[in-house]
């Protein structure tokens, strides 16, 4: 039974690749998965008003200046490269691999953001027009910013109105337009210019801090479990965790009792 299977699969193979007939996605999309939405995906509409952040006056101009100083560091980056063969760092290969065309992308989504008061969700066609750039130079660009750390990408899908038995078999969502996120990491600040760094922080704040740091542990490590979970954590994991550490203290009140007892014992003996 078991041989009458596997020649019965290999003759199907076999008679698929020899007529070329290639068995269609079950979707229906052009996604090699066959899977009308990508992987990592949310439903829009129901993130977007945590995910975006309006930002604040002359920040997108100060981080799209950003942008393209770091793209002229990139480039020297490379230059040097190439002049000494010495090997570049992670970071420094990110940085060298930035290109103009994805600062002007970065240009037209810190716009939108300026505009749209940081809501950025536009479409590649979009951004393609937008900046007089290929589609394929957008798609490109767009994982490049991502790995700077100069944009936050989310892909979005929505769901599709499905009318009448002809639609039946066809999926019910299908992919939406990104949303992006501007931004400019910490990790960057090294390759500005120093005009564009921020101040460091006063030597007496940074004292105070450290202070507060080291009186807050102190102070966590003093409380029992279930007062580490409720000032530590809230809502329904605060409330799960502070019940766990409630039987934790329990556990161990029995047994510290259970020990003053033995000793007690042995001494009256």
């Amino acid at each position: 039974m078991t041989a009458l299977a596997i020649g019965t699969a290999a003759a199907t193979i076999l008679a698929r690749i020899g007529s070329g007939h290639r068995r269609p996605t079950r979707s229906g999309a052009t996604n090699r998965t066959g899977a009308p939405v990508r992987r990592d995906s949310l439903e829009a509409g129901t993130f977007e008003d945590l995910f975006f952040v309006l930002p604040a006056k002359g920040e997108t101009d100060r981080m799209l200046t950003a942008a393209r100083k770091i793209l002229d560091e990139g480039r020297k980056l490379q230059r040097k490269a190439r002049a000494t063969g010495e090997k570049l760092s992670v970071s420094e290969r990110a940085v060298a691999a930035l290109t103009a065309g994805a600062v002007r992308v970065y240009e037209e989504i810190c716009t939108i953001a300026r505009l749209c008061a940081g809501r950025v969700f536009p479409s590649y066609d979009h951004l393609a027009d937008a900046t007089g750039l290929s589609r394929n130079t957008v798609a490109r660009a767009i994982p490049v910013l991502g790995r700077l750390g100069l944009l936050v990408k989310q892909r979005r899908f929505k769901r599709v109105e499905v009318e009448g038995d002809q639609d039946a078999g066809k999926p019910r969502y299908r992919q939406f337009s990104n949303a992006y996120r501007p931004m400019l990491p910490k990790s960057l600040i090294r390759y500005l210019p120093r005009c564009m760094r921020p101040a460091p922080p006063p030597a007496d704040a940074v004292q105070r801090e450290a202070d507060r740091q080291e009186d807050q542990q102190r102070m966590l490590s003093q409380l029992s479990c279930r007062e580490l979970a409720r000032a530590t954590m809230s809502g329904p994991m605060g409330a799960a965790l502070a019940s766990l550490g409630a039987r934790l203290d329990a556990d161990d009140a029995a047994s510290a009792a259970g020990k003053t007892a033995s000793a007690i014992t042995v001494l009256n003996r």
